[in-house]
């Protein structure tokens, strides 16, 4: 879509539960393809990634869930504009007060944004799309080694 190739869905790797498989399957995915980008939002939990890498090197990841998980690289322009918070490693979490947004959901509430900064927000397709679209869904039929 608009030169962009999209892998959606539940199956993708979620950083809060295994952050070096999110690693790896962005990286593999980065030597076959070059310019990958990847994004989670959680607005049950407040979890979230982002992430850039561009020919098997990371330029930017970010991700938290109770605790920043993965923080690689320099902010973006993007995420500079949105305000978007990026805490340290063990860097604990100010409490707000009654009233002020808090610094975590505003980041989930902005993923989408930056999606659409770094290159195209998955919520904003029409799914109508999808019905005149070429694509591939489900898992490869070959059989991991082991």
């Amino acid at each position: 879509m608009d030169g962009w190739i999209l892998v959606i869905g539940s199956a993708l790797p979620d950083p809060a539960a295994d952050v070096d498989a999110c690693y790896r399957f962005v990286m593999e995915l980065s030597r076959k393809l070059g310019h990958v980008q990847f994004f989670s939002a959680n607005r049950v939990l407040n979890h979230h990634a982002w992430v850039q890498v561009e020919a098997g090197r990371v330029r930017r990841a970010y991700a938290w869930a109770g605790q920043t998980l993965w923080k690689q690289g320099l902010k973006t322009t993007a995420e500079v504009d949105l305000g978007l918070k990026c805490f340290d490693y063990l860097e604990l979490m100010e409490r707000t007060s009654f009233g002020t947004p808090d610094t975590i959901v505003t980041n989930v509430e902005k993923v989408p944004a930056l999606a659409a900064r770094w290159s195209i927000d998955p919520a904003s397709i029409d799914e109508r799309l999808f019905e005149h679209a070429r694509g591939i869904a489900g898992e490869s039929s070959r059989l991991k080694e082991f």
